[in-house]
Order: structure tokens, then C-alpha cells, then sequence
């Protein structure tokens, strides 16, 4: 931060945190031995201001101070930064004066940034595979089956750190808007990881001789008081308070609290299992014994084992709090687990030709610091990038079973999907779509918008394919270094259409000074239908059998209407043939020889070459 950020590249401005590093250096990394020397570190390190979840350790400056482990001086150099950063703002200003203080409601959820959600989803949707041309879907008035674990979920479309959509569009929303909701049967199939499913005895429990838990509500946080509404809850929890919706009506979206009791007489000695996520304050009592406690800014699935026994009684009850500035989110139902029989799932599919399965990963599996823990996740990290073995099964299923699938993946990170190549015929990279994420996959999947995204990152094959990640040497990952050859490269996606790429003209072979090279590439457009292409620009400086490979330089997006040829215009600067110079611990543009590599993927099979000179 002092040597590189601010003394070698002139940065004057804040330096912020993230959320409880500075915490993390005497709770977590034990760098330090307590908040004081961590305060003090951090100032020392160039940090400016301290963003936190609780215990503010830039409180303990003073005592730092006081201590010798800096000064007042030094404290006050970066206190400049932060006033100046104020009064740049306009904080000491009268919101008269400033414009973004004055910014009406009327901006929020309004029509142009809808547009602009929607765009942005229709715009990712990577289309991988489409076998026979299954698709665009004919909107024939056939039915047809949407499935899968992520197709009526709404917060798998919203990714991390998200903020809150007055509305969401699932991706079955978007396919029964599309094509009628009586043209569609939907059925989950299956969960995400898990392979057994839950037999809910949630309607077998009962609270005063009513079926189902008995909810409390309080508009506080700590359950003081006069209750103020509650009322028996009859099916599994899935509460939230995203998009403005009450828990319950009079219960307001921030500052309240929440118990769910009921007593369950087991009509069997067996092992049942509590399934449960929250955002907030949860804690899971039965027979007044903590089973579970926690308190999460995010909802994340847990799970655990219970014994019962035939004929006892058992008193189950949750305590929830909502946690200040997130928005609320509960899920909790209880059962017998039990294999899962696709043979059920197909006999409900009958009728239908084609599958449109939606499924992948979420964010309650990949993510920060998430206490996940099954095969293939851990921590929120991922121990292997295969599809989980319950969907690749449900897949193969309905595969065998003859029907047309089209997998929509969610996800935001690459899956191996070598077995999916075989069992589905369409496979379409969706990512986390956003609010409108639904919409924009219904529109790609009937042909409505011709997709045009390319992959950012490269599907790989499987976790084979990836080095030890304790190797931090980059041979083999990434486009940059990978000589093997993946499943799907960085920057590929098909389109409705099919696009060549003619032979490149550059305006100049030798590059010299504050020089600019222009390239005209020809992009023609064989098909019928218009489409849009990316043109892509690698460069690899020639001889170099260290550096990478190749490295995306520049990329342009080109309309081309069906049967026409039109010219894609990029045009790369001197600097964009700068590389790391290990000699010099620094960027640097060596003079010579230089491959530029132009098409529209990083594959070598849909590239073509151009060589520049770069003088002295």
C-alpha cells in the first residue's frame, strides 16, 4: 500500500478495509496479539479507514498512541485523508449543494433500470451447446417440462452480495411467460447436493391442538413484550423479507423477533433430520436443549441428525432474530430422508419431449467464509468442479429416458461437465442472472434474443485438468498457460448463427514511439438470422516460451445481419504489449517481435495470426 499504491504509483485517496480485516489480524490470522497492535499495524500499513461488523479496533488508536506504537502524527496524516475524502464528497456541505443528496425515491426499481438489468442478463447468456439444433424451442403449444433444483429459485439468480429486487423473475417465471404456464409442467427433481429428499412431518406436529407451529412475532429484537401478531404456520418455512414482504401482517422488515413452537409424537424409532438456513439471529431448541445456534448475514443451508423414538414427545422450537441492516430470511422444515427414485420423476414427465433442467451450483454453495460442508464444497470453496453427483444422476435419468434435455447452468465459477456433453443436447451457461435473469434465459431459450456471451474464465474438463493448487506456479492454469485442451476455452459461445472471421488488416507493421495500430477484420455472418460476434485480439510476444501463451488485449462486439460481411475496427496502443519483466520487478514493452492472434475465441482452431514489430 506505501511502496507500490502510493509512493510508486502517486495514488493519494482512501484506502478502506475490507470488512473485518483489521479484526482479523488478532482474532483469525494471529498477526497481531490484540485490537491495539492490530489498530496500529494497520495505520502503519496505509490502511485509512477501518470497515467493520463489530469492535471497531481503530477505537483503540488512542491507547496505541499512548503505547508508542505510532504517532499522533501519523495518525493524523491519514485522518487528512479521510477529511479530504469527506469534503470532496461534499459531506460538510448543505445537501442544497450536493446532488446526490437530493436523489427522489422515484429512481429506485424504474423502468430504465430495468432495461438495464435485462440487457445485462441477456447480454451473459453463454450458450455452450446445441446439439441438432434443439434449440431456439418452437412455442408449438406443446408442453414441455421445466425441472431442476434452481428453476423456481429466486435468490440463486441474485449471486453474492447482492442487494434486494422489488421483483425477480425465476427462470420458471420467465419460460411460463414465454411459452403459457398450461405448455409447462414443473417438478425440482431434485436439491442441489444432496441425493435423498425430505419427507416433511412438518404436518404431522402440532401446537395446542393445531396443526403445524405456532409463530410468534415481536417488533423488537430480543422477543420483550407484547407480541404483536401470532398465528399458526402450517407448511415448511421459507420466509423472507426481500421485496418488502412481511414475515407476518404488522411485522416490520427490520427490528423484530420470532419463535416457532410445536410438539411431535414420533410414530417411529428412526433417525429424522432438521433442515434450516436463516439471515439473522437462529437458535434451535428441542426439549429446551440447544441443538443448533448461529447469527448469519447470509442464508445458508444446514442440516442435522435427530434419533427419536416411537411414541415419545418432542418440543421443537426456534428463536430468530432479524440482524441490523440485512434483510430477514428463514427456512426450516424436519422429516425422514429417503433415497431418491427418478422412476417417479419420469412418470410424472410423461407427455412431455423436452426437458429444460435447471440446475448448476448457488451462492448458499460457493461464496466467503460459508461454514458448507458437502462432497465437492467446503467452506464455500469448491474440493472438486464436477456438477454434484444428484444432478449429473437426474440428467442421465431423463436422458435415458428419451427426452430432449437443455441444461441451464447457474453458476459463478466453471463446472466440469465432460458427462453433461453426453447426456444433454443443449447446455446453456446462465450464470447468476440477476432480477430479470429468468426473463433473459426464457427469451434466449425460444429464440426470442440470439445469444451472444463468450466465457471470461475457461471450462475445464474436470479437476484433473487443474494443477495442485499448492503449486502457485501458473503452468497449466488459465487460457494463459493451459497447453492441454479444455472442455469449453475462455471466450467461447455459440450463437443462432454462425460467424467467420476473414483475414485481418493492420494499418502499420512496426509499432514505434506513442504509436497506435489499427486492425480491420472482416466478420461475415453465414447464417440467416442476425447475430451479434465478439472479435477478440490476443498478442504473445514471439519467442517468449516463459510469459503466457496468449493474453486477451482487446475485444469488440459487432452486429451483423444474416448473409452480410461487416468490419470489426480495434485498435491497440503501444502499452497494450507490456508484460511483466521479472528482471525489473515491473511492467515493461520489450522491442521486437510480436504474434497477434485474432477471432472469436482463445481456442487456436478460431484464430488467426498477424506479426508486428514494436520498435525501440
Amino acid at each position: 500500500l506505501q511502496t507500490i499504491l502510493r509512493e510508486k504509483w502517486g495514488f493519494k485517496y482512501l484506502v478502506v478495509s475490507d470488512c473485518g480485516a483489521i479484526t482479523d489480524f488478532f482474532t483469525s490470522h494471529k498477526t497481531s496479539s490484540d485490537a491495539v497492535h492490530a489498530a496500529a499495524k494497520g495505520v502503519l500499513s496505509g490502511t485509512d479507514v477501518e470497515c467493520v461488523w463489530e469492535g471497531y479496533a481503530y477505537a483503540n488508536l488512542p491507547e496505541a498512541v499512548a503505547k508508542g506504537l505510532l504517532t499522533v502524527a501519523q495518525v493524523d496524516e491519514h485522518l487528512v485523508k479521510v477529511l479530504s475524502g469527506r469534503f470532496d464528497l461534499g459531506d460538510m456541505d448543505d445537501d442544497s449543494l450536493v446532488p446526490w443528496a437530493n436523489i427522489p425515491k422515484s429512481v429506485l426499481n424504474n423502468a430504465a433500470h430495468r432495461k438495464l438489468a435485462l440487457d445485462m442478463a441477456r447480454e451473459c447468456m453463454t450458450l455452450l451447446r446445441n446439439e441438432g439444433t434443439v434449440l431456439p424451442l418452437k412455442k408449438s403449444g406443446k408442453k414441455i417440462a421445466v425441472v431442476g433444483p434452481n428453476a423456481d429459485s429466486a435468490p440463486v439468480l441474485w449471486g453474492n452480495y447482492n442487494g434486494t429486487p422489488v421483483r425477480t423473475i425465476t427462470i420458471l417465471d420467465g419460460l411460463q411467460s414465454a411459452l403459457g404456464k398450461k405448455n409447462i409442467i414443473y417438478d425440482k427433481a431434485c436439491d442441489l447436493v444432496e441425493n435423498k429428499v425430505t419427507e416433511s412431518y412438518f404436518r404431522q406436529a402440532s401446537f395446542n391442538g393445531k396443526q403445524g407451529f405456532l409463530a410468534t412475532y415481536w417488533n423488537n429484537r430480543d422477543m420483550s413484550g407484547e407480541p404483536v401478531i401470532t398465528q399458526q404456520v402450517s407448511s415448511a418455512l421459507k420466509l423472507t423479507t426481500a421485496g418488502q414482504h412481511e414475515f407476518a401482517s404488522g411485522v416490520q422488515l427490520e427490528r423484530f423477533s420470532a419463535t416457532y413452537q410445536t410438539e411431535f409424537t414420533a410414530t417411529a424409532t428412526e433417525e429424522i433430520v432438521f433442515k434450516f438456513g436463516a439471515t439473522g439471529s437462529f437458535k434451535l431448541l428441542v426439549n429446551d436443549s440447544l441443538l443448533q445456534s448461529f447469527n448469519n448475514w447470509r442464508t445458508l443451508p444446514s442440516r442435522i441428525s435427530f434419533h427419536t423414538e416411537r411414541g415419545k414427545k418432542y418440543r421443537v422450537e426456534i428463536r430468530y432474530a432479524q440482524l441490523n441492516n440485512w434483510q430477514a430470511n428463514i427456512e426450516f422444515d424436519f422429516g425422514k430422508e429417503v433415497d431418491i427414485d427418478f422412476s417417479g420423476l419420469i412418470k410424472r414427465l410423461q407427455g412431455t419431449d423436452v426437458v429444460v433442467f435447471a440446475g448448476g451450483l448457488s451462492t448458499t454453495l460457493e461464496g466467503e467464509e460459508m461454514p458448507v460442508n458437502y462432497p465437492g464444497f467446503k467452506g464455500g470453496d469448491r474440493t472438486d468442479i464436477q456438477l454434484p453427483e444428484v444432478q449429473r444422476n437426474c440428467l442421465r435419468a431423463l436422458k435415458a429416458a428419451g427426452k430432449k434435455v437443455i441444461f441451464v447452468n447457474c453458476s459463478g465459477s466453471a463446472i466440469g461437465l465432460v458427462p453433461e456433453t453426453e447426456s444433454c443436447d443443449a447446455i446453456l451457461q446462465a450464470w447468476y442472472g440477476g432480477e430479470s435473469g429468468g426473463q433473459a434465459i426464457a427469451e434466449v431459450l425460444v429464440g426470442d434474443y440470439n445469444p451472444s456471451g463468450k466465457l471470461p474464465i475457461t471450462f475445464y474438463k474436470d479437476s484433473t485438468q487443474l494443477g495442485d493448487f499448492e503449486n502457485y506456479t501458473m503452468n497449466g492454469r488459465t487460457y494463459r498457460f493451459l497447453q492441454s485442451e479444455p472442455l469449453y476455452p475462455f471466450g467461447f459461445g455459440l450463437s443462432y448463427t454462425h460467424f467467420t472471421i476473414g483475414n485481418a488488416k493492420a494499418d502499420k507493421e512496426t509499432l514505434g514511439g506513442n504509436d497506435s495500430l489499427q486492425l480491420m477484420i472482416p466478420v461475415s455472418n453465414t447464417g440467416q438470422r442476425s447475430g451479434t460476434e465478439v472479435v477478440q485480439v490476443y498478442i504473445h510476444k514471439t519467442g517468449d516460451d516463459k510469459g503466457p501463451i496468449k493474453t486477451l488485449r482487446a475485444f469488440t462486439k459487432i452486429n451483423v445481419a444474416g448473409g452480410k460481411t461487416a468490419t470489426a475496427v480495434i485498435k491497440l496502443k503501444r502499452e497494450d504489449f507490456e508484460f511483466y519483466n521479472e528482471a525489473i520487478y515491473d511492467m515493461d514493452i520489450t522491442p521486437g517481435s510480436y504474434e497477434l492472434w485474432y477471432g472469436n475465441s482463445s481456442a487456436n482452431a478460431d484464430l488467426k495470426k498477424l506479426t508486428i514489430t514494436i520498435a525501440k
